[in-house]
């Protein structure tokens, strides 16, 4: 019997949908961040040099943030991948019966006749690396040509995509005074956040109007709420 193929519900995303969605998270995490770290300076009645300062360091820090957490988390994830290879390949050498029989299970739980699994499992186990490959695949859900992905690479284009998110309110506190660039920084930001709204609707499921309607009124409510703090507790400073 040739092997079933899986059910829907089991099958990864394209690789591409989660570059895609790896991409607006992080762009939307920098912009929402600082947008309210914005609207909240302005509140307070902050100068423009200030807010501007402000900006800067909250894309500086909130991208050098992000870019850690990435690194340590594929960095952790590759160091665990190969952790659990090397417990792989250890069994394999010391128990490669055991290892067959769990070759066995495996491909009979694809479909295949119990015949048909134990001569697929008898020319697997013929090669090490090719049995230790399978076992990695099927068995820890770990693909060896990857190993999770490269840590400097996630960490750097996380930085990268927060300081493009986080860069669009700040841009017109750089190029006009504090009452037009508010505004500025105001529409640029819903903006954005209308356009990462529509480009989740291509992995969220929802509608495109809906998602990006969504994000625009969440974020304008959360750069409101930070407005109106910075406000309240500017005027207690002040």
């Amino acid at each position: 019997m040739a092997p079933g193929k899986p059910p829907k519900s089991s099958r990864k995303p394209p690789a591409s949908g989660n570059t895609l969605r790896a991409a607006v998270l992080g762009a939307n995490d920098g912009l929402v961040s600082n947008f309210c770290l914005l609207m909240g300076m302005a509140g307070g009645g902050a100068a423009e040099k200030t807010i501007v300062l402000s900006g800067v360091a909250g894309l500086v820090a909130g991208a050098c943030s992000m870019a850690l957490g990435e690194w340590l988390s594929v960095t952790n994830s590759r160091e665990m991948s190969t952790s659990l290879l090397s417990e792989e390949a250890r069994e394999i050498h010391q128990d490669p019966e055991g290892e067959r029989a769990e070759l066995v299970e495996i491909y009979e739980g694809q479909g295949f006749e119990t015949g048909d699994a134990k001569q697929l499992a008898d020319l697997v186990m013929k090669n090490p690396r090719l049995t230790l490959d399978v076992m990695a695949r099927e068995e820890l859900r770990v693909d060896p040509s990857e190993m999770g992905g490269n840590p400097w690479s996630a960490g750097g284009m996380s930085f990268g995509l927060f300081s493009l998110g986080a860069l669009v309110p700040l841009l017109p506190f750089c190029f006009a005074a504090r009452e037009v660039a508010m505004g500025w920084s105001v529409g640029l930001s819903l903006l954005g956040l209308l356009g990462m709204g529509l480009a989740t609707a291509r992995f969220n499921g929802r509608g495109a109007i809906y998602s990006g309607l969504r994000q625009v009124l969440i974020g304008a409510a959360v750069a409101a709420i930070t407005f109106g703090a910075g406000r309240l507790f500017g005027a207690e400073i002040r």
